[in-house]
């Protein structure tokens, strides 16, 4: 389980197929957790093992993806060089800023666009319009959480037909996340809030079926 608050962004160092899907390794130099092999981190919001204990030591993080996590996250996609966003497993201590996340992936989603707007009243904020996949959609309110490449934000905006959602970054995740550099046509890590899942599902059961 985490929180969707971002405690480092590493580099991408080295990612290559392998027998068993992806061999992902990313440089976390600067980042004081240094986990031990079989340790939760999310990686761009996606929970992976950390599959070294001695690299780990070292700040390089190695995790093996499964062909499954490689076709419906992103990581696929990472290249060496690309920035990624960590966050290591929380305890029962730890303090829940963020929202309840459980680093599995429910889709991607691909930017329509991103980029600083402006008020009627003059006042301007970032905003980045999202895609909402069908998996999504229907969990997704006005204010509610959503996470993207694992960070916590809330909905601003939705689209009446749910087919598209903006969530605003405020100075401090531009900075300390790799979403400022979310440009239209990138494809992003979707969870949705987990108890909105959970409601949905219940829901969904409990309908009468159609005779």
């Amino acid at each position: 389980m985490f929180t969707g608050l971002i405690q480092h962004v590493g580099r991408v160092e080295s990612i290559e197929p392998t027998a068993a899907g992806l061999r992902l390794v990313v440089d976390a130099t600067g980042w004081s957790h240094r986990p031990e092999a079989g340790a939760s981190i999310a990686v761009d919001g996606c929970c992976l093992t950390v599959a070294d204990g001695a690299l780990a030591a070292a700040g390089r993080l190695a995790f093996d993806a499964i062909p499954q996590t490689v076709r419906e996250t992103v990581l696929g996609d990472r290249r060496p060089g690309d920035p990624v966003n960590l966050e290591h497993s929380v305890t029962p201590e730890t303090l829940l800023g963020g929202h309840l996340v459980q680093g599995h992936v429910d889709a991607t989603g691909r930017v329509l666009a991103a980029g600083e707007t402006r008020t009627d009243a003059g006042a301007s904020d970032w905003r980045v319009r999202i895609e909402s996949p069908e998996a999504i959609a229907a969990t997704l309110v006005p204010r509610g959480s959503i996470t993207v490449n694992g960070v916590s934000l809330t909905v601003a905006e939705l689209a009446d037909d749910a087919t598209w959602f903006e969530v605003a970054l405020i100075p401090v995740t531009l900075r300390d996340t790799n979403l400022d550099a979310l440009a239209p046509g990138h494809r992003v890590n979707l969870e949705s809030d987990v108890i909105a899942r959970m409601v949905r599902a219940f829901m969904a059961r409990a309908r009468p079926a159609a005779r």
